[in-house]
């Protein structure tokens, strides 16, 4: 085996996969361009690392749990003009994760909220973050099946170790007093330590008929929006938008 072979072998074992891949033509590069030695290098191990920083955040969104990807540029901000565009993204900046600020979505059935959502939470993912995303209704079943087999604390801490919680459709489904005050426990643990996303359907003064108990709904609320952005969204469903321009397609054929 002669010098060249040795040195693929090793990279191979040594598991650099990207910087294997590149060097055969990287090497008619050097003898061409005289490229010293160090410089080539220092090209390599970056082509690696980049590789590797790609994969580990494909591997991060993977495991965040969206239940689609959409990215802030899919957004239709033109059809949702409610909505301040640079507040959006200057979240999507990520810089209140690193003030354990949370992010309030309000706004009716369709009109963006879990897209704006799960679009930052992809961005944070992206850049390494610890995200996960979880509808109101199953996080509650959680934490209820969790008290019932006595390891809510250890429920509680498992959620509590995500640097950004999703917490999708509050205000869809009504929740017992017992669900709430299981919540009530997860958003206190997280409090200015890390930074959770809301998504409701439900303005505030009516989050009491949600969790069936005004005192608890105000610990929530009083929690939640401590540190926080509230974006209220008062546009038109994209559902509808969607139809509309189906039968406008129609129409004109």
């Amino acid at each position: 085996m002669n010098e060249y072979s040795k040195l693929l072998n090793n990279l191979e074992l040594l598991k650099l996969e990207k910087f294997r891949s590149y060097l055969p033509n990287y090497i008619d590069e050097i003898v061409k361009k005289k490229i010293p030695f160090q410089t080539a290098l220092l090209e390599l191990t970056n082509k690696e690392i980049e590789y590797r920083d790609e994969r580990a955040s494909k591997i991060q969104v993977t495991v965040s749990a969206f239940p689609y990807e959409k990215e802030l540029s899919e957004f239709d901000f033109d059809y949702q003009p409610s909505i301040n565009k640079d507040e959006i993204e200057d979240l999507n900046t990520l810089r209140f994760l690193e003030k354990h600020e949370n992010i309030l979505f309000v706004g009716s059935s369709g009109v963006g909220k879990t897209h704006l959502a799960i679009s930052i939470g992809i961005t944070a993912a992206k850049k390494r973050y610890s995200v996960y995303f979880i509808s109101c209704h199953d996080l509650i079943t959680q934490l209820n099946k969790a008290h019932f087999e006595n390891k809510l604390e250890a429920r509680i801490k498992h959620f509590c170790r995500y640097q950004l919680l999703i917490i999708d459709e509050i205000g869809y489904l009504p929740v017992d007093k017992q669900g709430a005050n299981l919540l009530f426990q997860l958003i206190a643990k997280r409090y200015e330590k890390h930074s959770t996303i809301i998504t409701t359907n439900m303005v505030f003064s009516k989050w009491g008929e949600v969790f069936s108990d005004n005192t608890l709904a105000n610990a929530i609320l009083d929690r939640l929006l401590h540190h926080s952005h509230v974006i209220n969204i008062t546009g038109n469903s994209y559902r509808i938008k969607d139809k509309i321009e189906q039968l406008d397609g129609n129409q004109k054929g």
